[in-house]
């Protein structure tokens, strides 16, 4: 029985209500920043009611009007261009992942430990060690400048691999009896049983794998020279120069805004399959 406890409750509602206070502030400063002049942003103190420049900033973004000292790349291409690597690293990732962890589980070949442990071991191992290998690869394969080379390296997850072939591992023996008993061969066992059990799992592990090849900035910027090619988080870091050379932050401000769409949109549609993917025990 759950005991109606009114102090407990407020004090667990005001924790909650500064807690998305304090998450949701900068997020709103960046918002009115977006809304605003270069030069009102500069101002102290700067601004906290958003101001009548918005439409404006947000179209020059988009466009890459800017006049600032440093990159003016237009952001829609940039966010076309994160757009299309986060779905392929997201759907690659679970793919392959998927393929990995069934032939882990369901098939008797020499050294399949052997291989389940190297793919495990390979968390171990930070992306700085790997950049020198990554980007001689990714040069000597001619994938610079192009989807490839921002997919392709991150398009394997050990992660997703052991995830999946912990879950297949909790899969009745009987399913596979019945399954094996009504003429499925492998595939059709996959595709009509694994694949449907799996299905909170796999909205779960997409909505991580978006926001991370979303987030990408490290293996960008090691395999594009490009403006054509930069992703939404290079082109923020482009738009700022150094030195004494003044900035649009209105337009980075609003850059900032339009990249955080995407994946919150997909968080939001997919919310309750991500929950349940989390949470959900009775597979």
């Amino acid at each position: 029985m759950v005991e109606n406890r009114p102090l407990a409750n407020a004090i667990s509602h005001l924790v909650l209500v500064l807690g998305v206070l304090i998450v949701a502030f900068p997020l709103y400063l960046t918002f009115v920043a977006s809304t605003h002049t270069a030069q009102d942003i500069v101002q102290v103190p700067m601004p906290l009611l958003p101001g009548p420049h918005a439409l404006e900033n947000y179209q020059a973004a988009l466009l890459g009007t800017g006049e600032g000292a440093a990159s003016n790349a237009p952001v829609a291409r940039m966010m076309t261009v994160s757009l299309v690597s986060a779905l392929v690293i997201a759907l690659g990732k679970i793919s392959i992942s998927l393929l990995s962890a069934f032939a882990i589980v369901y098939f008797r070949f020499p050294g399949r430990e052997f291989f389940f442990w190297s793919i495990f071991v390979t968390l171990m191992l930070p992306v700085e060690v790997r950049i020198g290998p990554t980007y001689q690869v990714v040069s000597d394969l001619g994938m610079l400048n192009s989807y490839a080379g921002l997919t392709v390296p991150l398009i394997a997850s050990a992660t997703a691999t052991f995830l999946f072939r912990q879950f297949f591992l909790t899969v009745p023996d009987e399913l596979v009896e019945a399954a094996r008993i009504d003429g499925a061969g492998p595939m059709r066992f996959f595709k009509d049983v694994l694949l449907p059990l799996s299905r909170t799992s796999i909205a779960a592990l997409f909505v991580i794998q978006f926001i991370y090849g979303w987030n990408q900035y490290l293996g960008p910027l090691l395999v594009t020279t490009s403006e054509y090619m930069y992703p939404g988080l290079m082109g923020i870091k482009r738009m700022i120069s150094g030195g004494d050379a003044a900035n649009d932050w209105n337009i980075v401000m609003a850059t900032a805004i339009l990249a955080m769409i995407p994946p919150a949109l997909v968080v939001l549609v997919m919310q309750k399959q991500f929950v349940k993917g989390l949470v959900d025990t009775e597979k």
